[in-house]
């Protein structure tokens, strides 16, 4: 049995048989109704092989999409974690403000019993020698302050004012040696006198008798009398109680509430009777 292209068989005779054959389904796909049925039957046949080759394309496709799409989202990442970065800054200055805001706050309600009347100062520099406790702010008699008026912060008394300048003016903290500051017991409302002894985290109560009612813990606060501190504002916690039969009196020792070694924000009070006279 001898094949139709074989060997035997010229090239000439091959390639007319070839262009007879293409006349003959040119004609027919033109002319007859089976052509469509032969040309669905081709593309039928064909379209593996269409989809093989088009494989690779298609492969090559996909493999960008999906590096576009991981650059894409490596892009996105980067920004998110800016963005976090941003908010994370805003977040932290935002707490910052937050803690501002409770301190004035606190500032401006630290007492049941308070002046009407108040302004808060900024502490500017610190002068502090085992002689003298004084800080320098920022206010003077052009915001209506005057010497002997009463300092306080959000945790406690802080001291009073001297050499009141025209812009900045001088805080005599309590813990200086030349400061007395009438207070009371809150427990049993018995009154006595805190003086500073130079030292910023202690204080000494005066004059105290072996016979009075103090004891560790007791929270003191200011009596009123004087003039120069309204009534109930916190001075110093009672630390240290040494009853000495041999001394005529006991020595007591109390520690400031007030946080004197890092006060930065102040009220400056008045008191009632400057009240009085301003409402006039």
């Amino acid at each position: 049995m001898k094949l139709m292209f074989g060997r035997a068989i010229s090239l000439q005779l091959r390639l007319f048989v070839a262009v007879l054959l293409s006349i003959v389904l040119i004609v027919g796909d033109r002319y007859t109704q089976g052509g469509t049925t032969i040309r669905t039957s081709l593309n039928t046949l064909v379209s593996p092989l269409l989809y093989l080759a088009n494989l690779p394309y298609e492969v090559f496709s996909l493999g960008a999409k999906s590096l576009h799409t991981r650059d894409q989202l490596l892009t996105e990442n980067e920004a998110l974690k800016k963005k976090q970065l941003l908010q994370s800054e805003q977040l932290q200055q935002y707490q910052f403000l937050n803690k501002e805001n409770q301190k004035l706050r606190a500032l401006l309600g630290s007492s049941a019993k308070q002046s009407n009347r108040k302004i808060i100062a900024q502490v500017l520099s610190v002068h502090s020698n085992p002689y003298s406790h004084q800080v320098v702010i920022n206010r003077g008699t052009i915001d209506g302050i005057s010497e002997g008026q009463a300092v306080i912060d959000e945790m406690g008394v802080v001291g009073q004012l001297t050499k009141v300048g025209s812009t900045t003016s001088r805080v005599l903290l309590m813990t200086d040696t030349t400061h007395a500051t009438p207070v009371r017991i809150l427990r049993n409302d018995v009154r006595t006198v805190v003086e500073g002894i130079g030292k910023i985290n202690l204080v000494k109560l005066s004059h105290v008798p072996h016979s009075l009612d103090v004891r560790i813990g007791d929270v003191l606060v200011t009596s009123g009398l004087g003039g120069t501190f309204p009534e109930g504002y916190p001075v110093a916690v009672v630390t240290e109680i040494n009853r000495d039969e041999g001394r005529p009196f006991a020595q007591v020792y109390a520690e400031p509430i007030a946080q004197l070694d890092r006060i930065r924000l102040l009220v400056i009070l008045w008191r009632n009777q400057q009240e009085t006279i301003s409402n006039e």
